[in-house]
């Protein structure tokens, strides 16, 4: 699959998960670490606390206040997908908002909105400070 062929809105809501958990992930990481000096395993203890699908699916109904229309449709098609797995922690709903939180920032970085990422980012930072 050429993504830059490619509209993101046709791309399926779980694969949009798939990219959208890296690049979350990627941003938590790069906060913790402009923004802390500590090990690696001290990082990993404090990122732990914001990628699991609870603090996810909380972040999600933060920002659905800020989400343009388009925004929440593929949120809510992400939720609304099948996964074929099941969550190992927090409930079967939160791992579905997880999901659609997720697809939300895959479809973002794949349609190159690196700004409205950041945006969405910085107002789950400022909700809850990324702290030990």
């Amino acid at each position: 699959m050429n993504l830059e062929n490619n509209n993101p809105k046709l791309i399926s809501p779980l694969t949009l998960a798939f990219v959208g958990d890296g690049v979350y992930d990627l941003l938590v990481r790069k906060y913790l670490v402009n923004h802390h000096d500590l090990h690696v395993g001290e990082l990993n203890k404090i990122k732990v606390k914001f990628v699991n699908c609870k603090s996810q699916a909380e972040f999600a109904k933060m920002l659905m206040p800020i989400l343009t229309e388009e925004e929440i449709s593929i949120y809510k098609r992400g939720r609304n997908a099948s996964p074929k797995c099941t969550p190992k922690h927090g409930t079967v709903g939160d791992y579905h908002s997880a999901t659609g939180f997720e697809a939300l920032f895959g479809f973002l970085y794949l349609k190159g909105e690196t700004d409205r990422i950041e945006t969405l980012f910085n107002k789950i930072v400022e909700s809850r400070e990324i702290t030990e």
